[in-house]
């Protein structure tokens, strides 16, 4: 690969370590074209230095690492190379000689780490995703403080080669973007086995799960939940089970202290010695050039011997095997990405409590095996900062994390990032798509729209959103008079009359379940079929003729959602509830 052009210095942000001043173009074609994307620096690029946040311990790559690679075949376009806590060492995003990474909400506050500058770059709209490393959490506490998604694949299903290692045997490569489908989409375009990764894994070794969860699954919250005393935190966790409940779960209360305790073992065991045997050489050879308390994390390692380790690797198989008992009684695990927010001030003061506090729920994932996927939930009402929810599974579930991540994410109504830009529709998870024999697609145009009143009628019969589309331009939309809540009915225009496209969900409904759902369906509405723009007829909610020659047309707004919004906003906004 060619030398890039000179790099442009950090934005004021510190977000970026090597900003190129020409992107660096990906291949003509692929199914990442169009697409920008950053690499955290302790990924390897050929031709821009890799620093792990350490000037000292810069080097020039022969090659690039593997997963920055593949991205570029799929051709998507690199922008550069982005701000980490030193040696991925850390989940706040201050631990740099290049400067702290700011909350891209409110600059007073921290990222969150060490992908902080992968994480910024997303949130801010700057690229559409990023690569980070996730060894404790680093790819998805950044993502729940930036109300950005942070996709943790299982560990292997990504190749690491090319990666600076922080502990090899748990690092993955994760993906930050905007919404789920487009993480997903970058998953797609760079898993495969590597043979350069010695923890690569292939499907024989890791079978992909391609049943969707149940429609009535059950997942798993802490007995016991710390927040540090947020208040606002733990509101906001509350709301998001609701909201969880409301998408067909049941919460199942399940004991966290083993994985509490499996946690504490990544940097109060023995384990931390992988972190010092990561950069030995260098740390042994020039201890100085590290940053505290990146340097006293890394002399800890050093202390154990062999014995030590055994031990500590010994205890984290008896508490995976304790935790294993939850996944008896739960489908997925439900966690705050972060407990808390946290000042860069209040960091820099108790750097390593506050650091600890960020990864109450995170340090275990890795450890246990486990794929996770954090999504944002809401924003905090006071203080307007970001909370985002964790789910975690087995390894080989990421498929079914990422389609009830994109349900949740979508029906919390969130703009992207810090971008005030309004979600796109969703789209099908590759591999999880269920049969005609199984569900009937049905679309939905009013009160029934996730987020809207009747929509628990759908949730609450384990239905799943499918994607969001609109109907051919030949129909035309009306708000019938004295429907509680209001209702809208669809007409289909004759031939030579005006018509438009309405906006209309898609939901997979379980066969079992259309009985009783039609059951609880009003006169003059019925179940009749609708065209879609791409030619496809499905069933559809359709209106009897005369009840629309009395109702007043909203055509013009172009859904039920926009017409409701202008008429009341907070209403299109309004979680779904079952």
């Amino acid at each position: 690969m060619p030398n890039p052009p000179s790099p442009k210095a950090a934005t004021p942000a510190q977000a970026w370590i090597t900003r190129l001043a020409t992107p660096l173009q990906g291949a003509p074609t692929g199914p990442l074209i169009g697409l920008t994307f950053a690499a955290k620096d302790n990924i390897a690029v050929q031709g821009i230095p890799t620093t792990a946040g350490c000037p000292a311990y810069t080097f020039d790559a022969n090659q690039t690492a593997t997963s920055v690679q593949r991205a570029l075949d799929a051709g998507a376009t690199l922008l550069g190379k982005t701000n980490l806590d030193q040696f991925a060492c850390g989940l706040n995003g201050t631990r740099s000689p290049y400067g702290p990474v700011p909350n891209a909400f409110d600059s007073r506050y921290v990222s969150g780490g060490s992908s902080s500058g992968s994480a910024y770059a997303v949130a801010s709209g700057e690229a559409d995703f990023s690569f980070g490393t996730d060894t404790a959490g680093s790819g998805r506490v950044p993502a729940g403080l930036n109300n950005i998604v942070g996709l943790k694949p299982s560990k292997g299903i990504v190749s690491a080669a090319g990666v600076v290692p922080a502990a090899q045997t748990q690092d993955c490569v994760s993906i930050f973007a905007l919404t789920v489908a487009t993480a997903v989409q970058v998953l797609q375009a760079v898993m495969a086995p590597d043979p350069a990764d010695p923890y690569s894994r292939d499907h024989a070794s890791l079978p992909m799960a391609r049943e969707p969860l149940p429609a009535a699954f059950r997942f798993g919250v802490p007995a016991e939940l710390e927040f540090y005393g947020d208040t606002l935190a733990e509101a906001a966790f509350a709301q998001a089970c609701e909201n969880l409940s409301a998408l067909g779960g049941t919460a199942v209360p399940i004991d966290y202290r083993p994985l509490a305790e499996a946690a504490a073992l990544l940097y109060d065991s023995a384990l931390v010695a992988e972190r010092y045997a990561a950069v030995r050489g260098f740390f042994d050879a020039q201890p100085e050039a590290v940053i505290e308390p990146v340097r006293g994390i890394l002399a800890a390692g050093a202390r154990y011997g062999a014995a030590d380790v055994f031990e500590a690797q010994h205890r984290l198989q008896a508490l995976g095997a304790r935790a294993a008992r939850m996944w008896a009684d739960i489908d997925v695990l439900c966690v705050p990405t972060a407990p808390t927010h946290c000042t860069i001030e209040a960091m820099h003061a108790e750097p390593v409590q506050r650091n600890r506090e960020l990864g109450y729920y995170t340090n275990f994932v890795n450890l246990l095996d486990y794929a996770a996927l954090s999504v944002p939930a809401s924003l905090r009402p006071v203080d307007g900062l970001p909370f985002g929810i964790t789910l975690i599974g087995r390894a080989g579930s990421d498929w079914q994390l990422a389609d009830l991540g994109q349900r949740f994410h979508h029906a919390t109504g969130l703009t992207l990032g810090a971008t005030g830009r309004p979600l796109p529709a969703p789209v099908p998870i590759a591999g999880l798509a269920p049969t005609p024999q199984t569900h009937l697609l049905l679309a939905v145009v009013g009160a029934h729209l996730s987020g809207l009143p009747l929509n628990g009628q759908l949730t609450e019969r384990g239905a799943r959103l499918a994607e969001a589309t609109v109907t051919a331009p030949h129909y035309r939309l009306y708000a019938l008079p004295g429907t509680v809540p209001p209702k809208p009915g669809l007409g289909r225009v004759a031939a030579g009359e005006t018509g438009a496209a309405i906006a209309v969900e898609l939901w997979h409904l379980p066969i079992e379940q259309v009985g009783s759902f039609l059951a609880l369906v009003p006169p003059p509405l019925g179940l009749g079929s609708v065209e879609l723009a791409d030619g496809r007829w499905v069933k559809s909610f359709i209106c009897e003729g005369h009840a629309l020659q009395a109702a007043l047309d909203v055509t013009e707004f172009g859904g039920w959602r926009a017409y409701v919004a202008s008429r009341a906003p907070a209403a299109a906004a309004k979680p779904a509830t079952a």
